[in-house]
């Protein structure tokens, strides 16, 4: 006999409960109940209908992943809160059990400021680059290489998955000069990454491990000894582009990118987000972030978002939701 296990999970959806219940170990179906989705008002021939068509949707997504690579910037809210946090690490683990290949690139601005205060360490920022002085430096390595990096590894493998942190330095994954503004202005030892190891990072997932990897990156030949501070979006969309991933993923605090009615825009090309930098749609703070998608295409990225990582388990909706009715879906851009 079949039995029906019924839960209330009043904040993850029925699509993404139902990846968790097809990854047990266990024959069980087992049913989300939330507002949209009342198991107690559907025939078991309802139900057994909605399970076989979730699961289908499930399947195909998957599959057309399976054994490719996604490269994912995780950051923002998606990180700072605890329950979001948790969603993540689910996903990364859910994602290894369907066989996809995930590299995690990792920020922790606000954790660095924190520090930064604590430590009296002045800190500033230029044309939205933090100016990074040799005391920065340090500082941003010690809280994004010897905490944040050890606690999203460690979450990862507490929700299943298996993961490593990884330094930028560690074996030169990115290898860096220094980075020039635009302006002319002494950034200090901001990095600008010249050279990826992917084979390191190959290594590590033809072994079915997750490399989450801190975006400080070493100097070149003489100056390997020198530490610089990566931005994280340009570490995941470099990352992406040389591992050829099929995906890269920016996690944000935005719906993704919208209109000038605020309406989200769920696909576009680089020529189109060309045109909407142009006539102004485009502005300030998501300037830069349309550049590291498009500059992560080009390198050969199959496709990238800009997805919301307020919504809980945001890469699951994204990466196996691929119908056009996906509330949480934010928007891919392509050639």
């Amino acid at each position: 006999k079949r039995s029906f296990e019924m839960f209330k999970l009043p904040k993850v959806g029925c699509f993404v409960f139902l990846v968790q219940c097809l990854l047990l170990p266990v024959p069980t179906i087992c049913f989300s109940v939330c507002p949209s989705y009342d198991v107690t008002k559907k025939s078991p021939s309802q139900l057994c209908g909605t399970f076989a068509d979730t699961a289908l949707a499930i399947s195909s997504s998957s599959a057309s992943l399976r054994g490719k690579t996604v490269v994912v910037k995780y950051g923002g809210n998606a990180m700072t809160s605890p329950e979001l946090s948790m969603n993540f690490c689910q996903d990364i683990a859910a994602l290894q059990n369907l066989g996809i290949r995930v590299v995690v690139v990792h920020g922790g601005g606000p954790q660095i400021s924190s520090m930064l205060e604590r430590v009296a360490v002045e800190t500033r920022f230029e044309g939205g680059m933090r100016v990074s002085s040799t005391e920065v430096v340090e500082v941003a390595e010690m809280v994004l290489c010897g905490t944040v990096n050890k606690q999203i590894s460690a979450a990862i493998c507490s929700a299943g998955g298996r993961a490593i942190g990884l330094s930028g330095r560690d074996d030169s994954l990115l290898q860096c000069t220094k980075q020039e503004s635009e302006d002319g202005y002494d950034l200090g030892y901001v990095g600008k990454v010249e050279a990826v190891n992917t084979k390191l990072l190959n290594q590590l997932l033809d072994l079915g491990i997750t490399p989450v990897v801190s975006p400080i990156g070493a100097g070149v030949g003489e100056e390997s000894n020198i530490a610089y501070n990566v931005n994280a979006d340009v570490a995941a969309g470099r990352i992406a582009g040389e591992l050829k991933a099929a995906r890269v993923i920016f996690l944000t605090d935005i719906a993704g990118v919208l209109d000038k009615d605020k309406n989200l825009l769920r696909e576009l090309t680089v020529q189109q987000i060309d045109d909407l930098i142009e006539d102004q749609t485009i502005t300030g703070g998501m300037i830069p972030k349309v550049t590291y998608a498009t500059s992560a295409v080009q390198l050969g990225v199959g496709s990238a978002f800009i997805t919301d990582g307020r919504i809980p388990h945001a890469l699951l909706n994204q990466l196996l939701d691929a119908s056009d009715m996906n509330p949480d879906g934010g928007t891919v851009v392509s050639l």
